[in-house]
């Protein structure tokens, strides 16, 4: 009978190398258990040496420390050794089977037992042999355990680690060289055979921001702040090199003059040397960090119509300011004390306002402006004195020359609104005045006639507020938190009514709106229509009237008063022919137009503008929407560039209409497409340069680099002829504006030249250079027109018919046809502090590594840029 086969042979040929890769993951698991105490005292020890701990620790203790750390690695080496065992074979064979399902190997190594000679018991274990050896066919190597929890429960091995990357990323390999000069005979042997040597740096204080100084590079004459810190190192025979100085003032721990460190800081002038071979000598002028400056400035400091004030200051230091206060405080003296004034004054701690920094640029000098709301202060409008103060980055002030003025506050012109806020005043000054102030308001408002209260609801206010103070007078006097809740109380009465009638009158105005709109819904008598048509015009006129008087508060220095009634009187007279109109059609029984018609006035009424002493706008503002368009075109042309070196790169990819093909404002397939046909919507600006600058319309070949480049030619001369055609601005913002839109113009002619020569490239940095001119030049013009407070902008931003509007960055337009917002964005918190908040939310985001590729980069563009 012929020898069978064993069927674990051919199996295991086919199955080698999953088997050595088992082998080799017992290898690698049982040396990481053997020596991880090894490799982990190495890589603490090269962490402490990249580090140069040793620099700083005493030759002592390094020798400890190295001594130590040897036999730790002796000793944890030959436990390793003793400990790991190398595995054989089987145990990988072992693993692998284990792995399985049903340990295939070990059923392919068995032999039959029972039933050798029947022939249906040997079928049955072929059939399991064979279905053992598909299982076994399926093996794949064993992942080895690598995991050393049990072995080190406290996690040594990873505190080594952390040592070991903190060093490759804060330390030098080179910092290993220092250790050659603890053995004896290394470092000194070769010091001495070259000679001695020393080296020096000079570190100026850090708030400075000057860079540190090489000694051997310097001067005779050195310069340097007080506080900078000089260190001085020797190297060779110990005594060959000695210090002599003058500048550190030291009485105390000054050591021996030969030693091989010295450090100290620069105090005053004086004189210092080496002595020795090689040995330098240098006159040291220590620099004093003097006080900062800060000065107030009377030009250009104003009150809005709501009493936010605007003091300009301008402060310097040598290396910069890094704070400051104003301070007012009531000028008591100056006071004029009558009526409730007469009594002495409360006590109150003055007024104390952090002063505005740059967000960003130089700090050593510059022009500031406070801007603060005080009209709710107890001291509005008294006498106060102003006290401004800076602060450097080592504690020194600097103080202006005090300046008295009034405190700044809102100013009312209805005169019951002006007793009462001059009561509240009164109750802030002293509670004792609180009896006054009930008098004096019941007498001011004893049989009120038609026109002194705007509404029965203000009426109604101030007999409450008069009863509640009587109350809290009657029950023994008002404690602080009753004061300032009626002065609270009284300062809403005085808005109200001094300006709170434009709100109540626009309601009125809707109110009467719908109610004549219900009535033509069903079918009202010509009576009841008639009455609610009265009833809207007398609402209109009234809602007309106060938006007048809101625009003359909020422009108390217009002069064209007489144009201001024009401009108002055919406002009037164009919504009066409205109304006339929606009569007419309700006479004649066509109640659907009459409703379309009411509808077009209200909402022409809820976006209606008053305008004063403006016909049109102003040559500043032509010129800035022009600049706008340039910048807008711009953006198209480099977006067009752009897409085209894309193209280069990856031709066919992102033309047309797509999801990829995104314009300035997110829009698909803006711009043109690749294949030299017109994309889908053309973004905002609506014209092609080519088409402003005559002539250059439908060419052929639209989507190449040549066209791209006459294109480019063309808007180069439109921001020619617009630079010529700028309203003359003086100071300093209008001629920087001017610079940066000749750099716009040479940036320009640059792209046209690298598009000429198929440089896209180079073409894209250019333009984007040319708008980094642009909005600067925007920006200085703008501020320029600030300056000398061109009108125009404040109180509309009308188009024309049909035209989308945009603000000079493109933006999209706002509600109905404003571009923009009518929020006054300097009221509420302050907008410095604010920027400084956004300034570090934008910092704190950019450190966020998890945040996409394309947030990092925009984040990081917005940091350089501000």
């Amino acid at each position: 009978m012929p020898e069978t086969q064993n069927p674990l042979r051919p199996v295991l040929t086919r199955l080698r190398r999953p088997l050595s890769l088992t082998w080799a993951g017992l290898i690698a698991e049982r040396l990481v258990r053997a020596f991880w105490p090894v490799w982990s005292v190495l890589a603490a020890g090269a962490a402490m040496v990249m580090l140069g701990l040793q620099d700083f620790a005493p030759v002592e203790v390094v020798w400890s420390v190295l001594v130590l750390g040897g036999l730790a690695l002796v000793v944890f080496a030959v436990l390793g050794a003793l400990r790991f065992r190398f595995p054989r074979r089987a145990e990988a064979l072992a693993r692998l089977d284990a792995a399985l399902p049903g340990r295939p190997l070990a059923a392919l190594a068995d032999a039959q037992a029972v039933g050798a000679g029947d022939p249906g018991s040997q079928a049955l274990w072929r059939a399991h042999q064979a279905r053992m050896a598909e299982r076994a066919a399926m093996a794949r190597a064993v992942e080895p355990d690598l995991r050393l929890s049990r072995q080190d429960p406290f996690g040594l091995r990873y505190i080594a680690l952390l040592g070991l990357v903190m060093a490759l990323l804060f330390g030098s390999v080179w910092r290993a060289g220092s250790m050659a000069q603890m053995v004896p005979g290394g470092g000194t042997g070769a010091a001495l055979a070259s000679g001695p040597t020393w080296e020096g740096w000079v570190e100026p204080p850090a708030y400075t921001g000057l860079p540190s100084l090489y000694l051997s590079d310097q001067n005779e004459v050195l310069r340097a702040p007080i506080g900078s810190r000089i260190t001085l190192r020797f190297y060779g025979e110990v005594g060959a090199l000695s210090l002599a100085e003058t500048v550190s003032n030291r009485t105390e721990n000054i050591g021996a003059a030969t030693d091989s460190e010295h450090r100290f800081e620069v105090r005053k002038s004086g004189e210092l040397r080496v002595d020795g071979p090689g040995g330098r000598h240098w006159q040291v002028e220590a620099m004093p960090d003097t006080a900062p400056m800060v000065e107030l400035s009377q030009a250009g400091a104003k009150t809005t119509f709501d009493g936010q004030m605007s003091q300009p200051f301008q402060a310097s230091d040598d290396y910069g300011v890094t704070g400051g206060k104003a301070v007012f405080a009531l000028d008591l003296a100056q006071v004029d004390r009558r009526h409730g004034l007469a009594v002495e004054p409360e006590r109150r701690a003055p007024i104390e306002l952090d002063l505005p920094m740059p967000i960003s640029g130089d700090r050593t000098e510059f022009d500031e402006t406070l801007i603060e709301n005080l009209s709710e202060h107890p001291w509005a409008h008294l006498p106060v004195l102003l006290d401004v103060r800076v602060e450097d980055a080592i504690g020194q002030q600097g103080m202006a020359e005090p300046m008295q003025m009034t405190l700044p506050a809102r100013r009312f012109f209805n005169p019951l609104a002006a007793a009462v806020i001059e009561q509240r005043r009164d109750l802030l000054w002293s509670r004792q005045n609180a009896m006054r102030v009930v008098q004096v308001l019941r007498a001011v408002s004893y049989k009120p006639g038609p026109k002194l209260f705007r509404s029965e609801g203000a009426y109604l206010r101030m007999r409450v507020i008069l009863r509640r103070l009587e109350a809290m007078t009657a029950t023994g006097g008002l404690d602080d938190n009753e004061r300032d809740e009626i002065a609270q109380a009284l300062w809403d009465l005085g808005v109200l009514l001094e300006d709170g009638d434009v709100g109540d009158a626009l309601e009125r105005m809707r109110a009467a709106q719908e109610r004549l709109s219900e009535a033509m819904k069903n079918n009202a008598s010509d009576e009841e229509i008639a009455r609610l048509m009265q009833e809207l015009r007398d609402a209109t006129q009234d809602y007309l009237r106060q938006k007048m008087q809101q625009a003359q508060r909020e422009n108390p220095e217009q002069g064209d008063q007489q144009s201001a009634e024009n401009t108002m009187q055919m406002t009037q007279q164009d919504l009066q022919d409205m109304m006339d109109r929606i009569q007419e059609l309700m006479e004649q029984g066509r109640m659907a137009e009459a409703q379309q018609a009411l509808e077009e006035f209200q909402q022409m009424m809820e976006n209606m503008q008053v305008t004063q002493g403006q016909s049109g706008q102003s040559p500043g503002q032509e010129a800035m929407e022009g600049l706008a368009d340039t910048l807008r075109q711009q953006q198209g042309l480099s977006d067009q560039a752009f897409r085209d070196l894309q193209e280069q790169f990856n031709p066919g990819a992102q033309s047309g209409q797509s999801q990829g093909n995104e314009g300035r404002n997110g829009g698909e397939g803006r711009g043109q497409s690749h294949d030299g046909q017109q994309g889908q919507g053309g973004g905002q600006g609506g014209e092609q340069p080519g088409q402003q600058g005559g002539g250059d319309q439908d060419r052929p070949g639209e989507g190449q680099a040549g066209s791209l480049a006459d294109r480019q030619e063309a808007l180069r001369r439109e921001l020619e002829r617009q630079s010529q055609g700028l309203p003359q601005l003086g100071g300093e913002a209008a001629e920087a504006a001017r610079e940066a839109l000749e750099r716009a113009g040479r940036a320009m002619e640059g792209a046209e030249e690298a598009l000429r020569n198929d440089d896209l490239a180079e073409a894209i940095d250019n333009q984007a250079e040319a708008m980094d001119a642009l909005r600067e030049g925007m920006r200085n013009m703008g501020e320029a027109m600030a300056e000398q407070q061109n009108p125009g902008g404040q109180g509309e931003a009308f188009g024309q018919a049909g035209q989308r509007q945009s603000d000079p960055l493109g933006r999209n337009p706002g509600q109905g046809r404003q571009a923009g917002t009518q929020d006054d964005l300097l009221q509420g918190e302050d907008v410095y502090r604010r920027a400084r908040e956004l300034l570090d939310e934008i910092r704190r985001r950019s450190g966020e590594g998890a945040r996409p590729d394309v947030e990092l980069d925009y984040l990081r563009r917005l940091l350089d840029r501000f």
